[in-house]
């Protein structure tokens, strides 16, 4: 068996710090501790067994901390003088974790646990530390065994007890004090405690991520469904992927069943199904797995049991066989807690938080997620057949009364009341012959609609039963549809022709006296308009193809005119008498407008529209016509009136049930208030039409625009974690939708993922982008990109891979040849970049070389244009970087026989002399007083960069042994600016410029 010696297990201890949380960092802390105990150092055992313990503290495997922890403990008791004072506050704060696993490990007796919080208390008494740690260790521990007045007790001595270094940090107590006053039912208490975390006032390493999971369903409860929505989204992306927080995520999947986002919750538990397993820690594993089956339980319940779900254990599960294997795994967890601490508690909050209902409806989310298949038919139960209850027959007179009633007025619920007529009317003998007929023609609509293929046949027997039983008006509209239909299966022209003019004719032999002979008439002059148009183009793209197109262009306006001309005189002929049907004509001249490129003609025909509309009682016909104005209006630079109209246009869907419909009006209006910086309106607005796209089956299209939208309107909120999530979830379908609208995505992640300060990610976007524009002639795109790539490569620390985007950037601005002002910034981060690693001669002469490139361009005339204070400015910050370059390379010198905190500041060659370090220290003066000046002459708005100039220049001149020539710069500048008038000068400059004059001449 191999041994490790001392500097391999060092270097593994410190590799292993810094590594992911998990069963494998955990399984390499344990090797480590093992080989350190058989080194017989005992200095580096303490080390290993530290480490170990926090290997399992951020881990599922946390309740293993005790062994090592009782191992230190007993180096400690054979000799406290070992350790070291972080040491020993080290070992006793770790106690507070152990107190925690002995309420999360049912293996444990009861009295060894109350014994360990004994010992806590007097080992704590005796180092002189508060009792407030131990009291909130004895709080969860009486809570977990059911002792809820010695819970209350130790509740109320934790608050009494005085805070010291021991106590948790303050983000972690808010928790414990929310949590506590949630458990006791006061969630309006508990959200009020939580607030300093949820806000991001009070955070640590694992705060807010658990606060954030577990407020969600407070915040339900008490109806703060668009809060509950934001920190799910946030929160969520927080506890991603991490081990240690199994029980957050859970809180995060149970939140998604009780919201109707079940898919959503499959998709996370899709994403954690490694950790759908038997989990060491028991208590994470009954946390994270009670989340885990209310949305089994959820999915089961709305008939998606045979889905498939996760593994469990390498044995593929269904949803309702996955459910039973973790109910049964957890009740048993929880009969055996019960078991030691004598009491039901554990159970029975387990059955209570399994068997939780939805607490709304839906709440869209934002974020894309794929629905759930249809769910499988309950079989139907073997049984005598049970006869359907008689239909009341005033009941269902009134009910064909409504839908006729709606019907004639083309009411958008017309369809759902035929549906309910139709259901009611089943197969029953007694059905009036007419009513029989008009549930037919309902049929028959939704067929022509769809475009079935047996539509025609469908409308043929409807118009054939009412003319049967003498209602020849509706059988004259039937002679309509099917021309309709003709020209939607494709028919030719000379045959949709002959079935307009049957429709007309149909129409004028009504007689005389029917009162809707008029309406029948004018109904077939506007679809035999609308139809000749469609019939003429197609006419036209005949002779087109035939080789006759040079004129098509002429063609197509002039059959333009022709229809334009035709819906005027229909206009017209019926303004007074049918304005619904001219509303209809109106809209479409609006739209002719628009098709001749003329928006200030299309405005006002688009207003005369909805006017008309809503004047006749029809307020849904008005939608289409305001939504289009309102998107005119916005390209003619009028968004009051764009907003105004869209506005109106919300207002007037109410009784639309057209989802795509009600997706738009929602999504025009949430653009146009974007554009007005309204986002917190856009942002509700963008995140309901995603909702409706997705009810219209049109997620990857609309509804991918609305999320698009709803993720730029969380960015102007500043919420860029919930702008990152939605955007990420539709970025698949986003990419589908041509280059350019991908470059902009890819661009918007990565500037997101920027903020959120995830440099590898927001690199990658970058990156990805860049490729898109590869092969585009301006190379202006890509060079940006690939330098906005390498900022983030560099931030983070990935050095080779920062500069060769850097450099391929640089290619690409120089290919451009207008962009000093980038090339210059790509030069100077390749030079610092050069000591990044290793602050040695070579580095420090390619940074120099670098630094005077950029310089260099800067020096050159641009054009003829006069210089620029942009370029002058990036010129001084050269000069300015140059100087710390070499500081930076001075100060390694000075430095060298001192112990090193930053290991990017070692491994120097031959040491300077004191010569050559006064030559660069003077050097570092001359630059620094170079770049002041050119501030100097630049104003106020430098005045910053400048007095830093200044500033290192002094604290130089001291190093050369001339204190008093740095206060002496510093002292003009100070006379100078207070000669400035009053509030030009931040505040901060003049007292910190006086103070280093004081210690300059101390």
């Amino acid at each position: 068996m191999s041994t490790m010696t001392r500097e391999e297990i060092e270097q593994g201890l410190r590799e292993n710090r810094f590594a992911p949380g998990g069963t494998a960092r955990n399984a390499h802390a344990e090797v480590l501790a093992a080989a350190a105990e058989a080194s017989g150092d005992s200095e580096l055992f303490r080390d290993a067994l530290d480490n170990l313990i926090n290997s399992y503290l951020y881990s599922s495997e946390s309740t293993k901390m005790l062994v090592p922890f009782a191992r230190l403990l007993q180096e400690y008791d054979k000799d406290p003088g070992a350790f070291s004072k972080g040491d020993a506050h080290s070992l006793f704060w770790q106690f507070k974790w152990v107190a925690t696993a002995l309420s999360e490990s049912p293996e444990i007796p009861l009295e060894s646990a109350t014994g360990w919080l004994d010992e806590m208390e007097r080992r704590y008494r005796i180092a002189g530390y508060s009792e407030r740690p131990v009291r909130e260790s004895e709080l969860w521990f009486a809570d977990v065994i059911g002792d809820d007045e010695r819970a209350e007790r130790a509740y109320a001595r934790w608050q009494a007890a005085d805070r010291d270094d021991m106590s948790d940090c303050h983000a972690c107590e808010l928790n414990g004090q929310g949590h506590y006053a949630m458990l006791r039912g006061d969630d309006a208490r508990a959200l009020e405690v939580w607030q300093p975390v949820l806000a991001g006032d009070k955070t640590c390493a694992e705060e807010p991520h658990r606060v954030l999971a577990t407020a969600l369903l407070p915040l339900l409860r008490l109806g703060r469904f668009e809060e509950a929505r934001a920190q799910h989204l946030r929160g969520y992306r927080m506890a991603r992927g991490k081990e240690s927080l199994l029980p957050s995520v859970g809180k995060h999947i149970e939140f998604c069943a009780l919201t109707g986002n079940e898919p959503r919750g499959l998709e996370i538990l899709a994403e954690h199904a490694a950790h759908v397993a038997p989990l060491a820690n028991l208590d994470d594993r009954l946390s994270f797995h009670g989340g885990v089956l209310v949305l089994l339980r959820r999915l089961k319940d709305l008939g998606h049991g045979h889905l498939s779900a996760v593994p469990y254990e390498g044995v593929p599960r269904t949803v309702a066989e996955l459910y039973e294997v973790l109910r049964a795994d957890a009740l048993d967890i929880a009969r055996r807690f019960d078991a030691r601490n004598g009491t039901t508690r554990v159970s029975e909050r387990f059955l209570a938080r399994i068997g939780g209902a939805p607490l709304v409806d839906v709440l869209p989310l934002g974020v894309r997620s794929a629905a759930l298949p249809q769910p499988e038919p309950a079989a139907a139960p073997v049984a005598a057949p049970v006869p359907a209850p008689a239909t009341d027959g005033a009941a269902l007179a009134e009910l064909v009364r409504r839908a006729r009633a709606a019907r004639d007025l083309g009411h958008p619920g017309s369809d759902g009341l035929w549906a309910e007529v139709a259901a009611r009317v089943g197969t029953a003998d007694a059905v009036d012959p007419l009513v029989r007929v008009d549930v037919a023609d309902h049929r028959a609509l939704a067929a022509a609609r769809g475009g079935a293929g047996d539509a025609a046949a469908l409308v043929t027997a409807v118009r054939d039963g009412y003319r049967a039983l003498g209602r020849e008006e509706r059988a004259a509209l039937s002679e309509l549809r099917l021309a309709s239909v003709a020209a939607q299966s494709g028919a030719a022209p000379g045959e949709i022709r002959e079935l307009l003019a049957v429709a007309l004719r149909a129409a004028e032999a009504l007689e005389a006296d029917e009162p809707l002979r008029g309406r029948r008439i004018a109904l077939a002059e506007l679809s035999a308009i609308r139809l000749e148009s469609y019939l003429r183009s197609l006419e036209a793209t005949d002779t087109h193809d035939h080789g006759h197109g040079h004129g098509h262009g002429h063609g197509q306006e002039r059959a333009h005119g022709e229809l334009a001309a035709e819906l005027t005189a229909f206009v017209a002929s019926y303004a007074q008498s049918l304005p619904d049907l001219v509303a209809e004509a109106e809209e479409m001249l609006g739209r002719i407008a628009l098709s001749e490129g003329d928006p200030e003609r299309a405005v006002p025909l688009l207003a005369a529209a909805a006017a008309r509309a809503i004047a006749a009682g029809r307020p849904w016909q008005a939608v289409d016509p305001l939504v289009l104005r309102a998107g005119v209006l916005m390209s003619l630079g009028r968004p009051e009136e764009a907003e105004e109209d869209a506005r109106s246009g919300l207002a007037h869907a109410g009784e639309l049930t057209d989802a795509e419909q009600q997706a738009v009006v929602r999504l025009t209006l949430a653009d146009i208030l974007l554009e007005r910086a309204d986002a917190a309106e856009a942002a509700e607005l963008a995140l309901t039409a995603a909702h409706w796209f997705d009810q219209a089956g049109l997620t990857a299209d609309g509804g991918a625009q609305a999320r698009l939208l709803l993720a730029r309107a969380y960015a102007h909120q500043h919420r860029n974690a919930d702008a990152a999530e939605v955007l990420r979830s539709t970025l698949p379908d986003l990419l589908e939708h041509g280059e350019q609208q991908a470059l902009a995505v890819r661009e918007f992640l990565g500037d997101l993922l920027r903020e959120l300060g995830e440099p590898r990610e927001a690199a990658e976007q970058y990156l990805l982008a860049a490729e898109l524009v590869k092969g585009w002639e301006d190379p202006r795109p890509q060079a940006g990109l690939a330098q906005s790539a390498a900022d983030q490569l560099s931030e983070a620390r990935l050095t080779p891979e920062a500069v060769a985007a850097y450099e391929r950037a640089l290619e690409l601005h120089r290919l451009s040849g207008d962009a000093p002002v980038a090339e210059v910034r790509v030069l100077r981060s390749l030079a610092w970049l050069a000591i990044r690693e290793e602050v040695s001669a070579t580095g420090v002469a390619r940074a120099r070389a670098l630094m005077a490139e950029a310089a260099g361009i800067l020096e050159t005339p641009q054009g003829d244009a006069p210089e620029s204070p942009e370029l002058r400015s990036e010129l001084a910050q050269t000069w300015h970087q140059l100087a710390q370059v070499l500081d930076r390379w001075v100060s390694v010198h000075v430095q060298e026989d001192e112990d090193e905190d930053d290991d990017e500041e070692s491994g120097t060659a031959e040491a300077l002399g004191d010569a050559e370090l006064t030559t660069l220290r003077l050097e570092e003066v001359l630059l620094w007083d170079r770049a002041a000046g050119v501030y100097a002459d630049l104003g106020g708005d430098h005045l910053a960069e400048r007095f830093q100039c200044l500033n290192n220049a002094a604290w130089t001149e001291r190093e050369l042994g001339r204190p008093e020539a740095g206060a002496a710069r510093l002292s003009a500048l100070i006379e100078e600016l207070r000669t400035w008038p009053e509030g030009s000068v931040p505040e901060w400059i003049l007292p910190r410029a006086e103070r280093t004059v004081a210690h300059l001449t101390d």
